[in-house]
């Protein structure tokens, strides 16, 4: 009985100890977040910490971030005029009673700006000063410049503007290599939104090669959670280091406030547009002479490659830069002077930034081999000339305009895969063309079987008498077939 009470005894004396070992190491791990809380919320050691700030960035930039208001003249009914067009009040009082009154009245936008060269150049966006009869610039400073418009592009949403400063000295802002910049980079945004004055937020970059947003033909945007609204466009995003990364476009919103989804043009973009009025020479970009297609998942699995992303050449323009680079059809290109490619706007990006004289070192996947390709940058030819002809005459197509294709034209037109045939450039309203539902940009393959490469044979055809019209035409990449009876 005695050894069994001393051996319970020792078992007590362990037990002991073990429940005071566990004790103190819960201890230990509840002192740890204590003392790691304790850690990050340290007190600033000097006043420099204390006075951490933007400031400095923004003492920089803001300077070279313009004010714009635009004055575009609208025609305006006058409050009668809905009474007169009423088809009873004519009937009643006879087609000559009244006439409906259309006035002209001011409309004004504003927006943003900014000076990326001290002989006056601006840059923003080309729907801030779209129609616009009259242009005023406001710096931060308070002066006032009438400016002129100087270049404008549709299709990347930018315009250049040109003030005379006379003797006096602008403030400007350097072009950063949008490229350089990353994810989670901190950015400013600064523009003027809702006319409020200039204003400047922070956030960072959310995303880049912003590609699926459909606001310019050249989609490839930075992302930004920094607050952007309407007024902020044209305006500055700019990094750390004061320099200019994009220029702020438009917001993803369901209210039109900001729900930190913004998207600005890349610097690299903006660039070279900035460039081409500095020169004073029309706009061209390189082109590749190619068309193709995003690599899918379903693609990559059927071309035996690893994952999607990239392009996957379908065509190849004879004689052009890509042929001439050795790129085939079945090719895909997934980087761009060792920049990813993940869709064919990626592509048209990288092409349309480069510099024309310069070339580009293409990544190929050939038969499941890398290998690389130079890529010349040239401009678009225009063979054959456009030639663009208004269509006369009783018959389906009458009141349309018709130019021949040529890879300039098709660049001009966003139909980067079209470079020959004949195609609708503009239809008039009221006319044969309209009423039937043909439009701009598309292609006539045909008219009752004879094909057509130059728009002057195609007007030729038509003047021929025929009491039935088959029309094979091309839209938005599908083919159709159409019949008319006179």
């Amino acid at each position: 009985m005695a050894r069994r009470e001393t051996a319970f005894a020792r078992n007590r004396q362990v037990a002991g100890l073990a429940a005071m070992i566990l004790c103190l190491c819960a201890l230990a791990l509840l002192a740890v977040p204590a003392v790691a809380q304790e850690t990050v919320r340290q007190v600033p050691s000097d006043r420099g910490e204390v006075m951490l700030s933007f400031a400095p960035v923004v003492k920089k930039a803001a300077p070279a971030v313009v004010n714009i208001f635009a004055k575009r003249k609208v025609e305006q009914q006058s409050p009668m005029s809905s009474l007169l067009d009423d088809p009873f009040f004519r009937r009643f009082f006879g087609e000559g009673f009244g006439s409906p009154e259309r006035r002209e009245r001011d409309q004004s936008s504003l927006g943003s700006g900014v000076i990326v060269d001290p002989d006056g150049f601006i840059v923003t966006n080309e729907h801030v000063i779209k129609g616009a009869a009259e242009i005023k610039v406001v710096l931060a400073d308070r002066r006032e410049f009438e400016a002129e418009l100087v270049l404008t592009d549709e299709r990347t949403d930018l315009a250049v503007l040109r003030v005379d400063p006379g003797a006096e000295a602008l403030p400007t802002i350097d072009l950063r290599d949008s490229d350089d910049v990353q994810v989670g980079d901190l950015v400013l945004a600064l523009g003027n939104p809702f006319g409020v004055g200039q204003t400047v937020t922070s956030g960072i970059v959310s995303a880049l090669a912003r590609t699926q947003v459909g606001i310019t033909d050249f989609s490839f945007f930075i992302q930004t959670d920094a607050a952007i609204n309407p007024g902020n466009s044209g305006g500055a995003l700019v990094t750390l280091d004061g320099r200019l990364i994009g220029i702020n476009t438009a917001i993803y919103s369901r209210s039109g406030g900001s729900v930190g989804i913004g998207f600005a043009i890349p610097a690299n973009m903006v660039r070279t547009v900035v460039e081409s009025a500095r020169s004073g020479t029309a706009l061209v970009r390189a082109w590749a002479g190619l068309a193709g297609q995003d690599l899918t998942a379903e693609l990559a699995e059927g071309l035996r490659l690893d994952r999607p992303g990239g392009v996957v050449i379908s065509d190849v323009y004879e004689g052009g830069p890509a042929d001439r680079a050795g790129i085939a059809a079945g090719d895909v290109i997934v980087t761009v002077d060792e920049q990813p490619v993940n869709d064919l706007q990626s592509l048209r990006y990288r092409v349309a930034t480069g510099m024309l004289g310069d070339s580009l070192e293409l990544g190929v996947v050939r038969e499941g081999r890398m290998t690389t390709a130079e890529l010349p940058l040239e401009p678009p030819p225009e063979t054959p000339p456009r030639n663009e002809v208004r269509l006369l005459g009783h018959h389906p197509l009458g009141g349309a305009y018709v130019s021949s294709l040529s890879p300039a034209l098709a660049e001009e037109l966003d139909m980067p895969d079209s470079w020959s045939g004949v195609v609708i450039t503009r239809v008039q309203r009221g006319t044969p063309a309209d009423r039937v539902g043909f439009r701009s940009r598309d292609v006539i393959l045909s008219i009752n079987g004879q094909a057509f490469r130059r728009s002057g044979e195609l007007a030729d055809a038509l003047d021929r008498t025929t009491d039935r019209w088959q029309i094979v035409f091309r839209r938005d990449g599908k083919i159709r077939r159409v019949e008319f009876s006179s």
